[in-house]
């Protein structure tokens, strides 16, 4: 099964597909989700339960993360394990189908200092949380400025995006980092508008755990057979 997922899996981007690429790169996204697997000894031992104040509760879950197409929704390439690992530590294993020729969308979970240099080979920009202040180095004229998060320079874009769905409106500040410093040929307002492609991960979890799985626990008993579940 790990042979047919390799042959199979790729971008698929057809020539037109909207959102496929942007300024000649391909546009992908990482990302984690977490799905429930039997509730048996072999795996309560192996991955643990959730808990909170009163007992353990729900189903063991294993960690998932990756590389999506944003254009197509198409899995590049995927790794899990134990939630206990965290989804940055699978998330570097995908970096063997991240390349030069790529940018890559990162959530604030994704955008510390050791996993943008991993990923420094290909473009990214990622979402910084709230608690980050990076040192300005410089301005450019399209307000966005010169930084460094570690050993790599980046610009910072401070923006504010609004987020429509059924349940409203939210409206929240975000802070974008990315390693494309020329501002004349990335300019911030095409880079907010290119985050908001990120998403798309998020809905291609949604078509695997809904349309795929009908909303299923994943079915084996054995780890092996979880394996060739996911």
């Amino acid at each position: 099964m790990r042979a047919l997922s390799g042959l199979l899996r790729g971008p698929v981007p057809a020539v037109r597909t909207a959102g496929a690429r942007w300024k000649g790169m391909l546009t992908v996204a990482v990302d984690g989700t977490c799905p429930d697997v039997p509730d048996s000894p072999l795996h309560r031992t192996h991955l643990g339960k959730g808990s909170n104040q009163y007992a353990a509760s729900g189903y063991p879950q294993i960690c998932l993360t990756t590389l999506v197409a944003c254009g197509t929704r198409g899995v590049i390439d995927a790794a899990s394990g134990p939630r206990s690992s965290g989804e940055t530590v699978y998330g570097k294993r995908l970096m063997r189908s991240l390349h030069h020729g790529m940018i890559v969308l990162l959530d604030r979970g994704f955008a510390t200092n050791t996993f943008l240099a991993a990923v420094a080979d290909a473009a990214f920009l990622a979402r910084l949380s709230a608690i980050r202040k990076p040192p300005v180095l410089a301005r450019y004229d399209d307000g966005s400025f010169l930084s460094r998060l570690g050993a790599v320079e980046v610009r910072i874009i401070e923006c504010e995006i609004t987020i429509t769905t059924t349940t409203g409106r939210h409206t929240g500040l975000y802070r974008l980092a990315t390693n494309l410093l020329d501002a004349r040929r990335y300019p911030a307002s095409d880079l907010v508008r290119l985050y908001h492609e990120r998403w798309e991960v998020e809905s291609a979890y949604l078509e695997i755990k809904k349309t795929m799985l009908g909303r299923r626990v994943l079915r084996s008993m054995t780890w092996a057979g979880i394996a060739q579940e996911v």
